[in-house]
This record gives structure tokens, C-alpha cells and sequence, in this order.
């Protein structure tokens, strides 16, 4: 029997990179995945099938996780198609780069309020599902610049920041009900969002990372099965930093 098998995960941000990974790896350990998405609509589809086609079962599941109308409509799908939910990973994010004085107003709203409002009130919303269960599982994607912070990513890092602090201390609230928090901070990841950088900037990158290279999203996914499996079932509160010994 799989590690995951009779589990229900839903993934927010799933139709692509590292949300695309975790949804792929938790279909292949016997998760029935929910394959959350926004925009994206042929991606979702593109990785339900590959689920299907690794012989695992998956859906895809439209919300905009800054709305609460659609975070209501997210749980009912859950509650009528499937009962519970034992594992949620909050993956959906954005990420700007500039100077935090160029910003507007609204630029500050949108962004917190997909990173860090919008994971709260989708944890929220869905924490009946979550504790119906035994043994469940949250996990927060989170960032190296949550831990440390970055010149000219100030609102993301603020939010990821706030995103660690959100897996501690709910961590420590739910433990008694048998659901563990953790979050995974990456570091640079090998995706579409860092396929801007020029060659000698991805060098210079690197030449930072002591492993010298880019992480790939396998290494994130795999993290995060971990941490949804019993493997891992005296973890809890912790932030998990993958990013090859960057910082």
C-alpha cells in the first residue's frame, strides 16, 4: 500500500511548478489530489492527466484563494465530493520585484492578500474537513526570504514571514486534534518564474548557492511528502528550509 493512500490533498497553485510537483508526488504515493487553480485552466488539466496516467486519481478544483465567496465554494466541492480533506498544501502565491516605496496601495492588497490572508482564510474555512480525520497535515509554502528577508521583495517576504509565524503558532494550537503544521522554504527553484534571468545572472546566482545550482521542484515535492506521511509524525511547527545551503 502507498504511504498516502485513502488520503484526500488539495494543492493550491497546482498547475504549475512547484504546486505542479507536490500534486504529481502525492498522486504517486496514493493521494486522491485535488489540483487547485486560478487562471490556469489547461495546466490543471495537464496534471490531472499525468496523475491519471501514473495511475492515480485527481480533480481539478478553480478558486481564487483572495475571495472569500470562492473559498466557500472551494469547501463545498471538498465536503460533497469527498467528506474530509487530510492534507492541505497552501502553494498559491505572487511575488513582486521592486522598491517597497514604488508600491501602491493596491499592489500591497493584492499581494497579502493571496499569500498570507488568503492561506489563513482558506485553512480556515477548511479546518472542519481537516479534523475529521486522523493523522492530517497542513503545509504552508513558505520562502528563504520569509526567513531573512530581501531587498526589493519586501511585501514577499513580509507575507512569507507571516506565513512561518502563522505554521508556528497554529502548529501549537491544533496538535492535541493530531494535525501537524509544517512549512517548506525553498530557496532559488528551478521554474517558469526565474526563466527571466540571463545566463551570466543565473551564474552569479549560483556561485552564491554552496551547492551550485538551481533546486528543482522534485526536491520540494518530495519534502512535502514527507511531511504529509507518517514518516514524519513527530514534526510539527517547523520550517523546513530547502535551498542548498544558500543562506
Amino acid at each position: 500500500m502507498n504511504k498516502l493512500s485513502g488520503k484526500v490533498a488539495y494543492i493550491t497553485g497546482a498547475s504549475k511548478g512547484i504546486g505542479e510537483a507536490i500534486a504529481i508526488e502525492l498522486g504517486k504515493l496514493g493521494a486522491s489530489v485535488i489540483v487547485g487553480f486560478n487562471n490556469d485552466l489547461e495546466g490543471a488539466k495537464r496534471v490531472v492527466n499525468t496523475i491519471k496516467e501514473n495511475n492515480g486519481y485527481a480533480v481539478a478544483l478553480k478558486g481564487d484563494i483572495s475571495k472569500s465567496n470562492d473559498i466557500l465554494d472551494i469547501k463545498d466541492f471538498i465536503e460533497k465530493k469527498f467528506g474530509k480533506l487530510d492534507i492541505l498544501v497552501n502553494n498559491a502565491g505572487i511575488s513582486n520585484l521592486g522598491l517597497f516605496m514604488d508600491y501602491s496601495l493596491d499592489d500591497i492588497d493584492n499581494l497579502i492578500n493571496v499569500n498570507l490572508t488568503g492561506t489563513m482564510k482558506l485553512t480556515n474555512a477548511l479546518f472542519d474537513l481537516i479534523r475529521e480525520g486522523k493523522n492530517q497535515s497542513i503545509i504552508n509554502i513558505s520562502s528563504i526570504w520569509g526567513n531573512v528577508g530581501a531587498s526589493c521583495e519586501v511585501l514577499y517576504s513580509a507575507s512569507k514571514g507571516g506565513i512561518n509565524l502563522f505554521t508556528k503558532a497554529l502548529a501549537k494550537e491544533v496538535a492535541s486534534l493530531g494535525i501537524r503544521v509544517n512549512a517548506v522554504a525553498p530557496g532559488v527553484i528551478n521554474t517558469k518564474m526565474n526563466s527571466w534571468l540571463k545566463d551570466e545572472e543565473k551564474k552569479d546566482l549560483e556561485d552564491e548557492i554552496p551547492l551550485n545550482r538551481f533546486g528543482e521542484t522534485s526536491e520540494i515535492s518530495k519534502v512535502v511528502a514527507f511531511l504529509c506521511s507518517d514518516d514524519s509524525s513527530y514534526l510539527t511547527g517547523q520550517i523546513i528550509t530547502v535551498d542548498g545551503g544558500m543562506l
